[in-house]
């Protein structure tokens, strides 16, 4: 397994220190910066014949860099790859001139679920928090309605249906593994109108929820959205938060939107702004996934 010449960490990459230290066993050089290019000249800057680059989800590495790249043949996206919409990086333009992406999936969804379960019964028992309902009501028969389903949606769907809930979900195909543990596909309008609470698990940029959405959710419903960006349309989220009945949940201001600033102070809005997902655990699990994904590149 032959090592990169010069891999670069272009900005914080957050990766656990056995992990950087690991890293040595891949490159003859390692060039590390934690701190986020100003500008697409300083990150090429950053690269400039680097054979391997690491990056997270921010900088965005655009084919105007990567043209400007000659020598690189790897990009190791340290944060979840849903798509080649979603990524920061071009990879389409990578593709065609023989540079390596790779992303990693499914290291946080743990935290993630955790996080909706304490929003759930913070708000359900009233616990620091006015009461949902007239008195305190547990998650036992509570009719909860998940807008995509996959790893992280049915993680979170598979621990609220332990504790009692009942569990429908809309995606793209019916997950059948899912129903026979009797979790059920309703189409997106009857999920949205028979559901008490609902849960968007959406990919980056995926936008599902616009004014007739919300017209069919309609009013003293809780919405969680757990997606890693907004997944509703702006003006129609705004005006379903004003309504003072309804509870809108997110771990951080970016799934909330650009309307955060307006809203993070209303009564009826919890939200953090703390990354549910990366926990201890999540930074090794994202760190062991990243260095698999450089041995993979190296293995080719």
């Amino acid at each position: 397994m032959e090592k990169f010449r010069k891999l670069v960490e272009a900005g914080p990459i957050g990766l656990e220190p056995w992990a950087e230290d690991k890293l040595r066993d891949y490159a003859q050089e390692i060039i590390h910066y934690d701190t986020l290019p100003q500008s697409e000249d300083e990150l090429v800057e950053r690269i400039k014949d680097a054979d391997a680059v690491l990056v997270r989800n921010l900088p965005l590495v655009p084919a105007s860099v990567l043209s400007r790249c000659p020598k690189l043949k790897y990009v190791g996206m340290c944060c979840s790859l849903y798509s080649k919409e979603s990524a920061n990086v071009d990879i389409d333009y990578a593709e065609k001139h023989g540079i390596t992406v790779y992303g990693i999936r499914d290291y946080g969804d743990k935290g993630v679920t955790e996080f909706v379960i304490y929003a759930l019964v913070r708000i359900l028992h009233g616990y620091d928090w006015p009461l949902w309902r007239s008195r305190a009501k547990e998650i036992t028969g509570l009719k909860i309605g998940f807008v995509g389903f996959g790893t992280s949606g049915q993680m979170t769907a598979r621990m609220l249906k332990a504790m009692g809930a009942d569990i429908s979900y809309y995606a793209r195909s019916v997950k059948d593994e899912c129903e026979q543990e009797g979790m059920h596909y309703k189409p997106l309008n009857d999920l949205l109108e028979q559901s008490e609470v609902v849960i968007t698990c959406l990919n980056k940029g995926v936008i599902l929820l616009h004014e007739e959405e919300f017209k069919h959710l309609g009013s003293g419903k809780i919405m969680i959205n757990t997606s890693i960006g907004p997944a509703s349309d702006m003006d129609a989220l705004r005006k379903w938060i004003l309504d003072e009945k309804n509870i809108f949940i997110s771990d951080t201001s970016g799934a909330v939107g650009e309307i955060y600033q307006e809203v993070k102070g209303r009564k009826n809005v919890l939200c953090p702004d703390v990354s549910a997902g990366m926990t201890e655990e999540a930074y090794n699990l994202m760190s062991r996934k990243v260095l698999d994904n450089i041995e993979r590149m190296m293995n080719k």
